[in-house]
């Protein structure tokens, strides 16, 4: 969700990777929300998949078929083999050109374990932006089987992602990382956003259609193609921005909705990730604490402040020279990138691991020769990769469509001069540039401005290093509808299910009695 690749930066982003002016709708309005665009397509000028008509009236039979494409294809052999469908529709590139070109959009389909109790089907997007999502309704049948017994699980690949017409800028590299300790390393980010941008030139055409705004009418687009009034969703991360702005185009189309770990609507898009260096560095000290309890066999300092000094003294080291790691060079563009991953879960194992990590990084700094753990080997590995299955070209693709930019590099560096002190490691990753100060093509609309009281029960966790709590609490008083469950004292993000963090019983049984009986909490609650 920044200048930097997830892919590798996390437990959760490897896993997800396996596995970012047009016409004002018109009509009756829900409560404040903008108008429910299936209604305002008669006619009024909203934009819509044809001219007078609905996305119903749009949508022949789908044709499913299996899923896997070829013998490399394990996703694919996955599906099948737990009885999955898949199938493609068509949308319109540019709702606003209903007649014009058109994409297609990949979808698959678990079909209710229980047909005889089945309630409807339920989509789920977890996060990104940029993830494909149709190999993933196989982890969340086997994570949540009361949902799966209940719903139709479905998955989408968003426009231009995986299988839905997939758009790539051929980028050399998957980061542009950090913005290092001085102007000259600032300005090689700045010249790297400024090829990457350049790059995506020729997908200018396409590249002001690639909104989550337009994600979300595909969706759309896909619930009348399955022939339900209403559709429920489960949305985690970037997938609960997507969900509010469902929410907010087609308000009577929502069924039953879960947002997990949600983002700040308002801040939402190229720059978000400059507000979560603080939770970050949070989590380093919960880090920080549990290594300390451990001195013994870690040996990375007895005090929470001296495993954070060993911390700073790596930071140091790589900020005069890189270090060698096996075969690789970590200097400080790169170096916050690997600390990132304390980010990827608060539990033991998840700590350990990245422990092991930092003492590989403290032995290299040392001038030690050493050699990378696995997990360092498979991040560095991806870091100094071309952009070769088009991840980060695309997620960087629907970022800047969602949200113009500065165009100035200035007010990024000033930014990140300004928050040295406080933020010395996170700061230069998360305020650095991003290719959409160059982007070749300006957003097709303005944000959207979300504002509804549609019904939605927003989990999440106080710690969460990226959707961080405040943003949490934008998007609740955003869904006056919504009740929000959260779980205390948690460093992790995403919370429901055990998909990518610890499994949490409290909030489980939350969503699990919402989905099937949908019951909301009376108030807002909490989970320990």
């Amino acid at each position: 969700m920044h200048g930097f690749s997830t892919r590798g930066l996390s437990a959760r982003g490897r896993k997800t990777a396996a596995l970012g002016i047009a016409a004002v709708l018109a009509g009756a309005v829900v409560a404040g929300a903008q108008p429910d665009a299936g209604a305002a397509w008669a006619g009024t000028g909203g934009p819509g998949p044809a001219r007078g008509g609905t996305a119903e009236s749009q949508q022949r039979e789908i044709e499913w078929h299996r899923c896997r494409n070829g013998a490399d294809d394990p996703a694919g052999k996955q599906l099948d083999d737990a009885g999955a469908r898949c199938a493609e529709i068509t949308v319109p590139l540019d709702y606003s050109r209903p007649d014009g070109r058109t994409i297609k959009i990949a979808i698959s389909r678990l079909k209710a374990a229980d047909p005889r109790r089945r309630r409807g089907a339920l989509l789920y997007n977890p996060g990104g932006p940029g993830v494909p999502a149709t190999s993933l309704v196989v982890p969340v049948a086997q994570a949540a089987p009361q949902v799966a017994a209940r719903y139709d699980l479905i998955g989408m690949d968003p426009r231009f992602v995986g299988r839905s017409t997939p758009l790539t800028c051929a980028w050399p590299a998957v980061s542009i990382g950090s913005a290092g300790p001085d102007r000259r390393s600032f300005d090689r980010g700045v010249a790297l956003a400024r090829d990457l941008a350049a790059r995506c030139a020729r997908h200018r055409d396409v590249l002001p259609h690639a909104s989550t705004r337009n994600t979300a009418r595909d969706m759309d687009m896909v619930r009348a193609a399955l022939g339900e009034e209403r559709i429920s969703y489960l949305g985690s991360s970037y997938g609960t921005y997507l969900g509010a702005v469902y929410l907010q185009l087609f308000p009577h189309r929502a069924d039953r909705v879960v947002l997990d770990s949600a983002l700040d609507p308002d801040l939402y898009g190229p720059d978000l990730m400059r507000t979560t260096g603080p939770a970050a560095t949070a989590v380093l000290k919960d880090w920080a604490s549990w290594a300390a309890r451990r001195h013994g066999r870690l040996r990375l300092g007895a005090t929470a402040s001296e495993v954070l000094a060993t911390v700073d003294r790596i930071n140091r080291a790589a900020a005069r020279n890189p270090l060698r790691v096996g075969r690789h060079r970590v200097g400080s563009r790169v170096l916050p990138q690997l600390l990132w991953n304390v980010t990827a879960g608060d539990s033991d194992e998840a700590y350990a691991r990245f422990a092991a990590d930092v003492r590989v990084l403290r032995d290299a700094a040392r001038g030690s020769e050493v050699t990378p753990t696995p997990v360092l080997e498979a991040v560095l590995a991806d870091l100094s990769a071309p952009d070769a299955d088009g991840y980060f070209s695309v997620q960087t693709a629907i970022q800047c469509a969602d949200r113009a930019v500065s165009r100035d590099p200035e007010a990024y560096y000033r930014d990140i001069r300004a928050h040295r002190a406080d933020e010395p490691l996170f700061g230069p990753l998360t305020r650095n540039i991003t290719p959409c100060s160059f982007w070749p093509a300006r957003p097709a609309e303005p944000a959207t401005k979300i504002r509804n009281d549609v019904p939605v029960l927003m989990v999440g966790a106080t710690g969460d290093p990226a959707a961080t709590y405040p943003g949490q609490r934008a998007m609740h008083r955003a869904l006056t509808g919504s009740r929000m469950v959260t779980l205390r004292g948690a460093f992790r993000h995403t919370v429901y299910g055990g998909l990518f963090a610890p499994r949490n019983a409290c909030v489980d049984r939350a969503v699990n009695r919402y989905l099937a009986d949908g019951v909301l909490p009376a108030r807002d609650a909490t989970c320990s």
